[in-house]
């Protein structure tokens, strides 16, 4: 696993040690940061089921203000950790440990997420599909800008609304969908 672009362009990170964790390949990547270019400048990250930290490491190196990592799984904490600290990027980077389903309800955030990257365990769109409508409330409820977008990435053949997001647009790479979505204007919160 690389780094594609930015401060760290081509710098290797640690990859995922066991198969829990599902790394997005460099084309996925690449297309995904291609769209996302005009709003990761500045931007506020969360990297959601983060595992190793590919997404919010890439947005660090893309010019994001800062990053936040949440997992729960151990070995995959381990590795986000030494990766933050190879490409020395401790001071824009949190890292939360623990089950994102209580946590988001704990956290009060000092500042909302510009963008989430959504990225649960495929098998939690049918084992918990509840859940993660509730963890999207959440998010959007306290988490997120007006202006936000959430990232969802999901095997292609699962489908699940995350209201109150609403599509913005839909891309499928071989099993693999990402969702763009975002809030409708009357939904924020201040």
């Amino acid at each position: 696993m690389r780094i594609i672009a930015g401060e760290f362009r081509g710098r290797k990170i640690l990859p995922p040690e066991t198969d829990a964790t599902r790394p997005i390949t460099d084309r996925v990547k690449q297309s995904l940061f291609d769209i996302l270019t005009p709003v990761i400048a500045g931007a506020v990250i969360y990297d959601c089921f983060a595992g190793t930290g590919s997404m919010g490491l890439e947005s660090l190196s893309r010019g994001a203000r800062s990053a936040t990592f949440f997992d729960m799984e151990r070995t995959a904490i381990k590795r986000l950790i030494s990766n933050i600290e190879s490409l020395q990027v401790r001071d824009r980077s949190t890292v939360i440990q623990g089950d994102i389903f209580r946590l988001a309800k704990q956290i009060r955030p000092s500042e909302r997420a510009t963008l989430i990257f959504f990225d649960p365990p495929y098998r939690l769109c049918r084992d918990k599909p509840r859940e993660l409508v509730a963890l999207a409330n959440e998010f959007a409820s306290r988490h997120i800008t007006a202006d936000g977008k959430l990232i969802f990435r999901h095997d292609a053949e699962d489908a699940l609304a995350l209201p109150p997001f609403i599509v913005e647009d839909s891309r499928t790479y071989g099993s693999m969908t990402l969702e763009f979505l975002r809030l409708p204007v009357e939904t924020v919160t201040p």
